[in-house]
């Protein structure tokens, strides 16, 4: 299966699952599960581009950048549900509880 495919098929299964009613566990775990895959890929990101630029690899630049972009253009947002500011997912949810009074003001 492509890899673009694969990534479009899980952002709308986690965006059609955020659309109903989710358990506020699942939607930090699907928060906490979208962040530790974009955080990997940023990882090796900067493994190519920072830590050691001999090992850079176009088509893989590439693979990680577009993984990153795919679930962060997922609708990641709506896996803030109310009440899921506190609790745990895979592990303590650490979101900012601002994100859930003034979503434009976080930065």
């Amino acid at each position: 299966m492509n890899f673009k495919l694969l990534l479009a098929l899980l952002a709308l299964a986690i965006a059609g699952t955020a659309s109903a009613q989710l358990k506020t566990s699942d939607a930090i775990k699907f928060r906490q599960s979208g962040y530790g895959f974009m955080a990997w890929n940023m990882g090796k990101l900067k493994g190519m581009l920072v830590d050691n630029p001999a090992s850079f690899n176009k088509e893989q630049a590439m693979a990680a950048a577009n993984a990153v972009q795919a679930v962060a253009n997922s609708g990641m947002g709506a896996l803030y549900v109310p009440g899921s500011d506190k609790g745990k997912g895979w592990a303590e949810t650490r979101v900012k509880p601002e994100l859930f009074t003034d979503k434009e003001g976080v930065g």
